[in-house]
């Protein structure tokens, strides 16, 4: 009689046969190990869920703050995503005497999105009261800024930790694994915390942030637990290391990367404008629970998973990759006319197909565009343009998510005080950020086709080398 299988094997086995990118494993990096290691993800996407969905719509909604605030808070943590280049930088080139590279800012990473989660509930509360507005602010600024700051920086030096574990030839489909698990752990969050939020209180607000601060601690100690060896030679202090200012100056002087960044930066305020609003758009137009509204999420991670994985096809087969972000932006324009026409129709579906659609154009765009910025990076600046897109990327995107909750009060505003006119405002958002995807194409398309003569004449195989989130 066979042996049964232990539970944790079972789970192995399960995951090589669903996950995407499962044959990433090797001798050296086995699948148990590299799935521990995606922990960390799973915490980074849980954070992202609480941030960019549930708490926005319960502070407009259940506690009414302005959705400017709102606004404002969420963008901070994404504005300081344009450092991830010169944090990666700094992880590479560390000095340590201990032998670590990556630990050091994981570690920190950790500790600093555990901090930004034990305070924020109580900061969001003091937040909802008009005595306390002000310190309310000031302390609600700060936790985001620290957990923003914890998730860009333990996303970096642990995709970096992966890249150093993994064999060169198992290298892009280990961190493309890792980036799955990033989507799975925002889908599994979406659902769990919306499930617990049904019965919605500012009690059970703050069990549901400060159990989350704890859950990232456990996950990433788990992640990181026994992963990276230590190398004393890779961290001598003594050793001479490449100037960042000097890389990324080598990078800029080529001038065909002004238009792709800037098609990246349109597309990318596009798709993120929304990012505060759809949970309350939800809630105050179409009356959906707290719960319902989390789910969203959900599904617009879902639907980034699947263009993920359409995108790798497509790319797999020799499409052009900026034809690839193209079909992204035509996807992104159909979904916020579905969910424009989900208000007058009352049609809750139609808010979860444009959601879903959202997902799936944004992971096709921004699949499309990284794998075109590795084509035109050097071998030696191919981490700065991956830093590069990731910079424009995030910048437009945190400007794009102040600029959309300030519209949506200003047009509702404008409009009167009607429920008509608070819909008002979520229209004039969404119709903008059609516009922006349409400028998105007509920037994007004079590059489709071009410069790849010589030894750019294949597309490039879909290998993500160094996703970013």
């Amino acid at each position: 009689m066979s042996k049964p299988l232990a539970p944790s094997v079972k789970w192995v086995q399960a995951a090589a046969a669903w996950l995407p990118f499962a044959d990433a494993a090797s001798a050296d990096l086995p699948l148990s190990r590299l799935l521990r290691l995606a922990l960390f993800q799973v915490s980074v996407g849980m954070a992202t869920v609480l941030l960019n969905g549930t708490l926005n719509r319960v502070l407009i909604v259940e506690l009414g703050t302005p959705a400017w605030v709102i606004a404002l808070l969420i963008a901070v943590p994404l504005l300081v995503a344009p450092f991830r280049a010169l944090i990666g930088h700094k992880s590479d080139t560390h000095r340590s005497v201990l032998g670590w590279r990556r630990v050091p800012y994981i570690w920190f990473g950790t500790m600093a999105q555990f901090g930004g989660l034990a305070i924020m509930p109580f900061a969001l509360l003091l937040l909802a009261k008009p005595e306390t507005f002000t310190l309310g602010l000031i302390s609600a600024a700060a936790a985001f800024l620290l957990t923003g700051g914890g998730i860009h920086t333990t996303q970096t030096a642990g995709l970096a930790l992966a890249t150093d574990l993994a064999p060169e030839d198992k290298r892009p489909r280990a961190v493309a694994l890792l980036y799955v698990m990033l989507l799975v752990g925002m889908m599994l969050s979406a659902f769990v915390i919306g499930g617990l939020l049904v019965d919605f209180s500012e009690t059970r607000l703050v069990q549901v942030i400060q159990g989350a601060a704890v859950l990232t601690l456990w996950l990433n100690v788990v992640a990181l637990w026994k992963q990276e060896a230590r190398n004393k030679e890779l961290t001598a202090p003594d050793r001479e290391t490449p100037a960042f200012k000097d890389l990324w100056r080598a990078f800029v002087r080529d001038g065909r990367n002004a238009r792709l960044l800037t098609a990246i930066g349109i597309g990318a305020a596009g798709f993120a404008m929304q990012d505060v609003l759809l949970e309350p758009y939800g809630g105050e137009i179409l009356g959906l629970s707290v719960g319902a509204t989390t789910a969203l999420t959900g599904a617009w991670a879902a639907g980034a998973l699947l263009g993920f994985v359409v995108s790798g096809r497509w790319l797999s087969r020799g499409d052009d990759p900026l034809r690839v972000a193209g079909a992204g932006l035509v996807t992104g324009v159909a979904a916020f006319l579905l969910i424009l026409f989900a208000a007058p129709f009352a049609s809750v579906a139609m808010l979860y197909g444009g959601a879903f659609a959202i997902g799936l154009g944004l992971g096709l765009f921004s699949v499309g565009t990284l794998i075109e910025a590795m084509s035109i990076a050097k071998s030696e600046t191919a981490g700065l343009a991956l830093g590069a897109w990731g910079a424009v990327q995030a910048s437009c995107a945190g400007l794009a998510v102040a600029l959309g909750g300030a519209i949506r009060d200003i047009a509702a505003w404008a409009s009167g005080g009607t429920e008509a006119a608070r819909a008002t405002g979520y229209t004039a958002v969404y119709s903008i950020e059609i516009l922006l995807l349409l400028i998105g194409l007509v920037a994007i398309g004079p590059l489709v086709g071009r410069n790849r003569n010589a030894g750019k004449n294949a597309p490039a195989p879909f290998e993500l080398r160094e996703f970013p989130t």
